[in-house]
Parts: structure tokens; C-alpha cells; sequence
């Protein structure tokens, strides 16, 4: 234990003695999902970068959050300059809703082409532990979409993990006295799981399969 904390104090010297290495590793952590082991490899990515990769990486980033926004109807990212590909679209049957907690859910699905309605994206999933409500997600705007008549089933497509689970039962609850339909996928999905991680057949079989909620 002791040689342990000499290890972290002495390292905690070393950054200190490199203010400019020190300032990018605290910037490196507030990028959410990128683990503590690999933040020493992507700041090490980024300083063996050519100047003209870091020039292109910048611009790349400067340019999407300049032309992307979130749609105001699925809260999927549009391009800021044209209609949503979803909620604008004539092939998509704007009747069918699939409601999913990130945008990255939805490329998974659109990887199976066996789906042609259209998506909500509720931005996560409740989570009491990590102080997320029902109020920070997109669940009032879903509910009023489907107050609008235009929705005739909506396919609960969150992940199987006990805070994807308790989410899609507030929202059935929630729409249990609205006139439609509501399924959830099939449980062919383990248990656990999140679409973004599933092979494409996995998510067609479970979409294909969907049984009432």
C-alpha cells in the first residue's frame, strides 16, 4: 500500500513538472466513455500527430458542431442546412416510430434494411444512480408526438440492461391510455446487451420479431 501511494505521488510530481502535458490529460477526461487506461494512448495519439493531421482533426470537429444539430422532432443529428433523413422522408412510414436511447442505436438498426419507420432518440435511459430522470430525457417530446394522431405503434428498442428496462416500462405507462400499439424487440437479444454491439442479423431477427410490450 505504501509503495503504492509513492507510486501515484510520485507520479503526481512528474505531471506537475509538465503543465502543457498535464492541461491536455485533464482535457482528455472529460471526454465521457474514454477509459482512465487509455487515456495515456490517445494523448500519445495526439501529440505524435503530423501538424497537418491535427490542422484537418480540428476543422473536421469545428466544421461538424457548425453544421450538425440534433433534429427537433427525433433528436437525431441533421445536417443544419437541410430537413431531418428520417422525419422529412416520403419512404418512411412516419406511422411507426422506434424509440432507442442513443443515435448510435439507430445506425445498427439501419444496418439490418429490414426497418422503415422512422426513430426517437431519447438521449439515454433512467438512471437514479447516475441522476438521470425521466425529465432529462426526450420522453415528453416522444409523448407529444404521439399526441399529434400520427403514430399507430411504437417499438420500445431500448437496450435489455435493467435501466433500458425501467425506462421502456415509464414510457409504456406513461402511453398505456393512447390509441396505439406498443411492442418492444424480440428477446432473441441477450440479456445485457445494447444493439450497438449486435450483428445485423441479431437486430433484423429481434426488429422482425417484435411481440406487444
Amino acid at each position: 500500500m505504501e509503495s503504492e501511494w509513492h507510486s501515484l505521488w510520485g507520479y503526481k510530481i512528474m505531471i506537475e513538472e509538465l503543465p502543457t502535458l498535464a492541461h491536455l490529460l485533464k482535457v482528455l477526461q472529460q471526454v465521457p466513455y474514454l477509459a482512465s487506461k487509455n487515456l495515456y494512448r490517445v494523448a500519445a495519439h495526439f501529440l505524435e500527430m503530423q501538424p497537418q493531421q491535427i490542422a484537418q482533426f480540428c476543422a473536421a470537429l469545428e466544421v461538424a458542431q457548425d453544421r450538425l444539430k440534433k433534429c427537433e422532432i427525433c433528436f437525431f443529428w441533421q445536417e443544419a442546412a437541410a430537413e431531418c433523413i428520417f422525419c422529412s422522408s416520403s419512404k418512411r412510414d412516419q406511422s411507426v416510430v422506434c424509440v432507442v436511447e442513443t443515435w448510435q442505436e439507430i445506425l445498427a438498426i439501419e444496418k439490418t434494411k429490414g426497418y422503415f419507420g422512422v426513430y426517437h432518440v431519447l438521449g439515454g435511459s433512467i438512471s437514479p444512480l447516475e441522476g438521470i430522470s425521466a425529465d432529462d430525457l426526450t420522453i415528453n417530446a416522444l409523448v407529444d408526438r404521439v399526441e399529434k394522431g400520427i403514430i399507430k405503434e411504437l417499438i420500445l428498442a431500448t437496450n435489455q440492461t435493467p435501466e433500458g428496462e425501467a425506462t421502456a416500462s415509464y414510457i409504456a405507462r406513461k402511453l398505456k391510455e393512447k390509441n396505439i400499439t406498443i411492442s418492444c424487440l424480440a428477446r432473441g437479444l441477450p440479456v445485457g446487451s445494447s444493439l450497438e454491439g449486435m450483428d445485423r442479423l441479431t437486430v433484423f431477427k429481434a426488429l422482425s420479431e417484435r411481440r406487444p410490450f
